[in-house]
């Protein structure tokens, strides 16, 4: 399967977590030009929440976030009794620099992706994330720049 090789992949349901509005409206432009249905949520205590009220294939989540930070909400979803607390999370960050892509592993998430985003980047992460890898395969994407 190439990296945007999607006909395989059914809709899913995306929850994106992300303080900046623009990078909400850009990711969702992205995953619905895919086929996606994508739902917004601008801070971490939001997606909890939405979390709570339906069921999601996924979730994007931003590191950095005033408040409750992307770190602290997968901590809190991956100690809570929430149905959803094993759900695929995508980190999605610009700071690439202060921790090693692995350590997001050991945080709970089950990929990452840095900022700023290529499509093709995030595409193949949710294929990953869609198909079940486990959250050792956390890796750094190395983008064709």
């Amino acid at each position: 399967m190439s990296d945007l090789d999607t006909g395989a992949l059914k809709p899913l349901c995306i929850l994106h977590v992300d303080d900046d509005p623009m990078n909400l409206r850009v990711v969702q432009e992205i995953l619905t030009a895919f086929g996606h249905h994508a739902v917004m949520a601008s801070s971490g205590a939001a997606a909890l929440a939405e979390l709570e009220r339906q069921k999601f294939d996924l979730v994007l989540m931003d590191i950095h976030m005033p408040g409750m930070t992307g770190l602290e909400t997968v901590r809190q979803l991956r100690a809570s009794d929430s149905a959803q607390k094993t759900i695929p999370v995508i980190a999605l960050t610009a700071d690439i620099v202060t921790r090693h892509p692995q350590e997001y592993g050991a945080l709970g998430f089950t990929d990452f992706v840095a900022k700023p985003i290529l499509v093709s980047t995030l595409m193949s992460a949710i294929l990953r994330a869609a198909a079940g890898a486990p959250p050792r395969a956390i890796r750094r994407i190395a983008a064709a720049r």
